[in-house]
């Protein structure tokens, strides 16, 4: 099993892996473009994004900066809006649904490391390396996720919901709620 296949699994891989570096750098070389163009450039933005993307909707609109490891493991449907300065960390797949409002700060992980460091270090040799897994985040349809927001590894968000700026998501949240807090809790249903 190679190491990509060990990410996607939930599996420990090593992020070092020489096919997984290779996504990383080609990821950096198309956000570096992106978060370079003109803002006018529509089109040549649409380029870069199809191709760093593994799936993007039609009216797909992300602010500058944009960062994330790979951009392969994410699909973005129709119509959302992604604020600047947001984070995806998709060792796994991030997946977000149509018509998204995600403000600005928000920060979506899939990867994680044991908690014990005696676990989570590595070392063979001169090398070091860290146990990672990675779970994948799924965000519904007709979302709203207020600013400053983190979403942690594993999380399902429904269809309808909306989260409140600054929430730590550390656990599933259904359709037709608001949810807020740290950690993010149901407030109200909509």
């Amino acid at each position: 099993m190679t190491e990509k296949q060990k990410m996607l699994n939930g599996d420990y891989y090593d992020s070092r892996d020489e096919e997984l570096l290779k996504m990383y750098h080609r990821a950096r070389k198309l956000l570096k473009e992106y978060n370079n163009l003109d803002s006018g450039l529509i089109h040549e933005r649409e380029r870069v994004l199809d191709e760093l993307f593994e799936f993007k909707g039609s009216g797909v609109w992300i602010e500058v900066p944009f960062f994330c490891d790979y951009g392969e493991n994410i699909s973005i449907g129709e119509n959302t809006f992604i604020n600047t300065n947001c984070i995806f960390l998709d060792d796994n797949k991030i997946t977000i649904g149509k018509n998204g409002l995600i403000a600005p700060y928000v920060q979506i992980y899939t990867a994680s490391h044991p908690l014990k460091a005696s676990k989570r270090i590595i070392k063979k040799g001169n090398r070091t390396r860290y146990l990672t897994s990675s779970k994948p985040v799924t965000i519904g349809d007709n979302v709203w996720i207020g600013g400053n927001t983190v979403i942690l590894p594993g999380i399902n968000i429904g269809n309808n919901v909306t989260i409140g700026a600054g929430s730590i998501v550390s656990k599933d949240i259904p359709d037709n709620v608001l949810a807020f807090g740290n950690p993010c809790a149901i407030r109200a249903e909509l």
